[in-house]
């Protein structure tokens, strides 16, 4: 059987030209458009689930892509602020949207993941959570079939746009702003996941920071996990003048861990979600709006929908003590 592969060798371009064509996107030249149709006629292929959907969806409906944080029991809090920022952006700019957690199609190849969401009419996706290992991830952001907007990714292209804080100066400004408060010199630094971009950048970001004050970085991976990062901090944590966490869940595991040992380090997080402030011990941390963040893909990605091309956004993040009077209602 003929595939949209065949048709894009045939005619001398790319995969995702050919869905453009077949899609009647614009900005397209006419001379591709004659030599993809020219070759859809050699060929005599017939459109697939894939391209039928693609050239009868509508514009406006897109997909939230979720991956759920499964190293903690507690409810995630990120992703329920992600959803509620998203949903009323979409409504604000009158976008159907569904929701799609990624353990729905981790096992999907390129095509197979393309025409799930073609056959649903999606026109355009919000990632969250993509790590550098999701290769079938990156192959659809590489494809351009759909509009995107990455939540913390790395990579642009004319169809994708990536949305959120600069997560290297955020964890440099918190935590030199508690090393200078404590007048710390040895640093255990407990980051997320090996194959994160966001950890990759905030290790990077320790690494100068230390490299700069002269200070001795100890790093290990907590994986985003309360239980790995207090069990880290149980066996390290009495030899260093300060626990650094890349997340608040992982601060919470460490200080426990502290307050267990009856010690005090500090401890610093990342995120500046409402648990911190039921530990018991103030802790700074990077405060994001997660819900600002997720509107904010959304707004972005709506521009994307009207033709415009893919770009880097930054968003304002800020440093917070987190404490229980600021939390309850």
């Amino acid at each position: 059987m003929v595939s949209i592969k065949d048709v894009a060798k045939e005619a001398g371009v790319a995969i995702s030209t050919v869905s453009k064509v077949l899609n009647n996107y614009p900005n397209v030249s006419e001379e591709t458009r004659r030599k993809v149709n020219d070759a859809v006629e050699r060929l005599n292929f017939v459109p697939n689930q894939v391209a039928a959907a693609l050239s009868s969806k509508r514009s406006g409906r897109i997909a939230l892509l979720l991956k759920l944080n499964m190293k903690t029991q507690a409810i995630d809090e990120i992703d329920m602020q992600y959803i509620s920022g998203a949903l009323g952006m979409a409504q604000e700019k009158q976008l159907d949207c569904i929701t799609v957690f990624y353990s729905m199609i981790a096992k999907m190849n390129l095509e197979e993941m393309i025409r799930y969401f073609a056959s649903q009419n999606i026109s355009g996706i919000v990632i969250f959570g993509m790590n550098n290992d999701d290769k079938v991830l990156h192959q659809l952001i590489d494809s351009q079939y759909f509009k995107i907007a990455v939540v913390d990714g790395a990579t642009t292209n004319e169809s994708t746009s990536v949305v959120g804080i600069d997560h290297y100066q955020a964890q440099i400004d918190v935590a030199e702003k508690t090393i200078k408060e404590n007048y710390c010199k040895r640093i255990l630094y407990i980051a997320g996941m090996r194959n994160s971009y966001v950890t990759e950048e905030k290790i990077r970001a320790m690494e100068d920071l230390c490299k700069k004050r002269k200070l001795k970085l100890f790093i290990r991976n907590g994986d985003f996990s309360e239980l790995k990062a207090r069990n880290l901090t149980l066996r390290y944590g009495k030899n260093k003048d300060i626990v650094v966490c890349g997340s608040d869940l992982m601060a919470i595991g460490a200080m426990k861990a502290l307050m267990d040992m009856d010690i005090f380090r500090p401890v610093c997080g990342f995120d500046g979600i409402i648990l911190m402030g039921y530990v018991g011990k103030q802790m700074n941390t990077v405060k994001q709006n997660f819900n600002n963040v997720a509107a904010e893909a959304v707004r972005e990605l709506a521009r994307l929908l009207t033709g415009s091309k893919g770009r880097k956004v930054r968003l304002p993040h800020t440093l917070v003590r987190m404490k229980y009077e600021d939390i309850i209602c």
